[in-house]
């Protein structure tokens, strides 16, 4: 009789060991980390819409920080530039460029400058996007409830030009607000899509996202008048970027005595 008492004492202390173990396990598989995360983005862009006709690719580089909740729910902000040097707007001040100057390559426009002599103009696409993001995080495993797809919707203002970088100011034909009517100065109001994976180390040393992004501008021509192709410059635009997306993650995680156990 006490062997039987012994073995059924043994079988329930095992079963509430068992209990316990579990319990913690599945206490550390369902509580997603909180906290502040600061981003460094990087995306490779292809333009589409009315943004192809006057742009090649580009790319943006930014910044931004987001809150993450414990409901795995993302709350933030950011800033990009954008940033190319393929222009393909032919026309591109082609009435004060050099005569000589017939193959446009999107990248230099030569002029006879006030010396007489002929010089390279560097012309690049310029502009940013700033915006107030919320995403989601759904885990694909609830043992890593931080790590799994991630989805961003942004919307905010976003602008673009051409940059026209005459370094010397040599030439004055595009010195002061002569520029203006031929820099393409356009903005307005945005929406961004982004869907990709996040991951989350456990020394929170390597913290990144990577996947898709689609940025939809819907924008308008913010010039009075082009001196190039002599009309105003007020028309609607959709400006697409689309591509590679990256973002290197610094997070500030809220530290509670379950994480420090489990850490």
């Amino acid at each position: 009789m006490k062997k039987y008492l012994l073995v059924f004492i043994l079988l329930i202390s095992s079963y509430h060991t068992f209990g316990q173990d579990k319990l913690f396990s599945d206490e550390k598989k369902i509580v997603p980390k909180k906290g502040l995360l600061i981003c460094g983005d990087g995306d490779f862009d292809i333009p589409a819409a009315d943004m192809a006709k006057r742009f090649g690719l580009s790319y943006r580089i930014g910044f931004g920080f987001m809150y993450k909740t414990s409901s795995n729910w993302l709350f933030g902000a950011k800033c990009d530039f954008i940033l190319g040097n393929l222009i393909k707007e032919d026309s591109l001040m082609i009435n004060i460029r050099d005569k000589y100057d017939k193959n446009f390559n999107g990248k230099l426009v030569e002029f006879i400058n006030a010396a007489g002599q002929r010089i390279g103009v560097p012309v690049f696409e310029r502009g940013y996007a700033i915006g107030i993001q919320v995403g989601k995080i759904i885990p694909l495993s609830k043992y890593k409830p931080d790590n799994g797809l991630l989805f961003i919707t942004t919307v905010g203002f976003m602008q673009h030009k051409i940059d026209i970088y005459d370094k010397d100011k040599t030439v004055p034909q595009i010195r002061g607000d002569y520029l203006k009517g031929y820099d393409r100065l356009t903005n307005g109001s945005f929406v961004e899509q982004y869907a990709g994976y996040v991951f989350f180390s456990k020394n929170k040393l390597i913290n990144f996202n990577l996947g898709f992004d689609l940025l939809c501008g819907f924008t308008q021509g913010r010039r009075d008048f082009l001196y190039d192709v002599m009309r105003t410059d007020n028309s609607n635009r959709l400006d697409i970027l689309y591509g590679l997306k990256g973002t290197w993650i610094i997070p500030v995680f809220k530290r509670k005595s379950e994480d420090i156990l489990f850490e």
